[in-house]
């Protein structure tokens, strides 16, 4: 039989346990990196390039002889889209085991679904639920990198597979949440 003394000592070693800090920050750091990585790859699918000749200036005038000197600019819009890149497309496409009629509906959502999964993971937005569906997510980009024998993107995305799966351990230590049952 424990005292009223010993379950609230008990109680309070638990609540101050050095150790109990240390796993909240590195679930805040997992959740961090998961939620950064996932945003800004799907950012990156919506990037381009934009092309410009720029007039070159001599001593901070414009040239004499008409002299211009090509640029490129990164530069992000809606027209920029690509889920897929354009050359793993024809891999793909060429690809006999890869369900010919999910590639373009990939392409149209992948990028959306890296964003709003991200944003899940970093506003805490049923937690648990986001990590499980941004693996799931990447086990398919997984599969579909064996089919074209991408093996170093296979193992890019193995490392995001331990992080996903350190982060889930962890999440009972996720402090900020919404729907934290999720």
């Amino acid at each position: 039989m424990s005292t009223e003394a010993e379950d609230t000592c008990c109680a309070r070693k638990s609540c101050c346990d050095s150790n109990s800090l240390a796993l909240v920050y590195a679930s805040l750091l997992a959740r961090l990196w998961l939620a950064v990585r996932a945003i800004q790859t799907g950012v990156e699918k919506f990037s381009g390039t934009k092309s410009s000749d720029q007039i070159v200036k001599v001593d901070g005038a414009p040239n004499e002889e008409g002299l211009t000197a090509a640029g490129s600019l990164k530069v992000y819009a809606l027209d920029n889209y690509h889920g897929v890149p354009a050359a793993l497309m024809k891999k793909f496409e060429a690809e006999p085991l890869m369900m010919k009629f999910a590639l373009p509906l990939y392409d149209k959502m992948l990028g959306p679904a890296l964003i709003l999964l991200g944003v899940g993971i970093l506003l805490g937005i049923g937690y648990r639920t986001s990590l499980f569906l941004l693996g799931l997510l990447y086990i398919s980009l997984t599969w579909g990198l064996i089919l074209i024998k991408q093996d170093d993107g296979v193992s890019w995305l193995a490392a995001h597979m331990i992080l996903i799966v350190a982060a889930l351990a962890l999440a009972q230590y996720n402090r900020l949440a919404i729907l934290k049952k999720w």
